[in-house]
């Protein structure tokens, strides 16, 4: 089973994201893999230990994000792939699809695509669908288990009202969700293979993809106003006396 993954670098979680000098910036922080994205791995990997095959994971943007592919080499992927290119700056989940799609396309019998949930700096959770979209094939969304067969696929869907089960034949895309089950730890093994590989570059030329790419302009940026937060401990005798004067309060603010 031929088996792709889509990953994206992102700040780490603990990163405090700030505008300075009309520029986005996460200070010191890290560039990660898309936590969610982990999950995806995981999921590819555990489907290829049942059918065989590979798994490629590919990411769009600069050099350093070789450094999340890699950690996808470790985990256990056979292939990594980036796709970079300067107009590729500031496109949009249109076009990242676009890409995608492509790049799935040129990698050729292709049977599952897998995404996770969303991606924890845009927090869309657009481009799984609009990469099915583009390719023609079902999506199966916010899978939190997936059985495999040699021409299908079933998954357990968490939605709002609960589980749903969705089938579909392949090939497909799927999102996943954390409840898939908790990514594994790259080996040893697996970290001194991740950092001997050299990973291919792709272009938008290599893709046969012509632009114009469609993009997202900021016009301006700026910081939250800073809200002034402060305290108050309300005395009492009792319980009931520090309720009422609760009360008045909430009221005389108009809070409720």
């Amino acid at each position: 089973m031929n088996i792709v993954v889509c990953i994206k670098q992102v700040p780490d979680s603990a990163a405090k994201v700030a505008v300075q000098d009309g520029q986005v910036t996460w200070g010191e922080a890290p560039l990660v893999m898309n936590p969610w994205d982990e999950y995806a791995v995981e999921t590819a990997l555990t489907v290829q230990e049942d059918h065989g095959g590979d798994v490629t994971v590919v990411s769009i943007g600069k050099e350093g994000v070789e450094e999340a592919l890699k950690i996808g080499l470790a985990m256990g992927s056979n292939n990594a792939i980036l796709i970079s290119d300067p107009a590729l700056e500031a496109a949009d989940s249109q076009a990242v699809a676009r890409v995608l799609a492509a790049v799935i396309q040129k990698i050729g019998d292709v049977d599952i695509v897998f995404f996770g949930k969303q991606a924890i700096d845009g927090d869309m959770g657009v481009t799984a669908a609009q990469t099915a979209r583009v390719l023609g094939w079902p999506i199966l969304s916010l899978a939190s288990s997936v059985e495999t067969s040699s021409d299908g696929i079933r998954v357990e869907r968490t939605v709002e009202e609960g589980r749903q089960v969705v089938e579909g034949k392949l090939p497909a895309v799927v999102s996943v969700v954390k409840d898939i089950g908790e990514p594994r730890y790259p080996s040893f093994m697996g970290i001194r293979k991740a950092n001997r590989a050299t990973i291919p570059v792709w272009t938008l030329g290599d893709l046969g993809i012509e632009e114009p790419i469609s993009k997202v302009h900021w016009p301006e940026l700026q910081n939250p106003p800073v809200q002034e937060i402060a305290n108050e401990i309300i005395p009492g005798d009792s319980p009931e006396e520090i309720a009422n004067t609760l009360a008045d309060k909430i009221l005389g603010e108009k809070v409720l």
